[in-house]
């Protein structure tokens, strides 16, 4: 199918609709038993990503009917559920609490993300600031944007333009690469003007696409992370591509790291500072 902005529309609602009534609730109001770790002590899940993560699925399925829907927490349990991306005729990913960690701190720094798949291609992106109350909004081939909770268009995204590595902001996440990567990276840092890390992709995919910072750099690829941020980038104007210079399809890659910059110059510019 093609997605138009009417659909685009009901699912940035949706999204909304989720955080509104259960995770907001939740914020600074999680207890001991409410948060658990998955994988290791920094992959947190608590009620509120699972609550939100079962109204999502069942309103995408309600709206989007024989949608395959893969959600964060539901692949944690049955990690199968990633091969159906490729072939769906329609097919969702889901990060109901992006930014967990930041969430159950009380920190008000986390998203709502989910994104579109025809075929294994990403087609749609969306990015919901539950405290802002809007949504990064993106369309394959259409453009990405801000729009407010009535689904009105704010303003449209477009990625800085492009400036010397000295020059360059980026957010870059080298906790999850393996050595030597890690400390080759992690001691190359100082040749960019400045670094940040928001333990939350959502907001730094958002910064990024609005032109506030240049440069994304991650290892650890799962689609629910990426998948929505790198069609917003794209359609912003910007230039994403793995380690080693081919293309990210969400979906089929969980690994190989990702770099986004404003054009691919600045991505070779960039890669060859940090990683040589």
């Amino acid at each position: 199918m093609r997605f138009d902005t009417r659909a685009a529309r009901d699912v940035a609602a949706l999204l909304r609709d989720a955080t509104q009534a259960e995770i907001l609730p939740r914020f600074r109001r999680l207890t001991a038993g409410d948060v658990r770790t998955k994988s290791s002590p920094l992959d947190l899940v608590t009620e509120a990503d699972e609550a939100a993560e079962r109204m999502i699925e069942a309103a995408l399925r309600a709206r989007f009917p024989g949608c395959v829907v893969v959600g964060e927490e539901a692949t944690a349990a049955n990690a199968s559920l990633l091969s159906k991306l490729a072939d769906a005729d329609l097919a969702f990913v889901v990060d109901p609490v992006d930014g967990t960690a930041n969430f159950a701190a009380g920190m008000p720094l986390f998203g709502c993300m989910a994104a579109a798949f025809v075929k294994g291609e990403v087609v749609a992106g969306w990015i919901h600031d539950p405290l802002g109350d809007d949504t990064a909004v993106a369309l394959r081939g259409e453009g990405a944007w801000f729009e407010d909770a009535e689904g009105r268009r704010l303003a449209d995204l477009r990625v800085a333009a492009p400036v010397p590595v000295s020059r360059m902001v980026g957010a870059v996440s080298w906790g999850w690469m393996p050595e030597p990567l890690k400390s080759t990276v992690a001691s190359r840092l100082p040749r960019l003007a400045a670094t940040l890390n928001y333990r939350c992709a959502a907001h730094e995919y958002r910064l990024v696409a609005s032109g506030h910072a240049h440069l994304l750099v991650y290892n650890k690829l799962m689609p629910w992370d990426h998948a929505p941020g790198v069609l917003l980038h794209q359609e912003a104007g910007g230039h994403a591509a793995r380690f080693d210079g081919s293309d990210y399809l969400a979906g089929r890659h969980v690994s190989g790291g990702l770099i986004c910059a404003p054009d691919k110059a600045s991505w070779q510019e960039a890669r060859d500072a940090l990683i040589g």
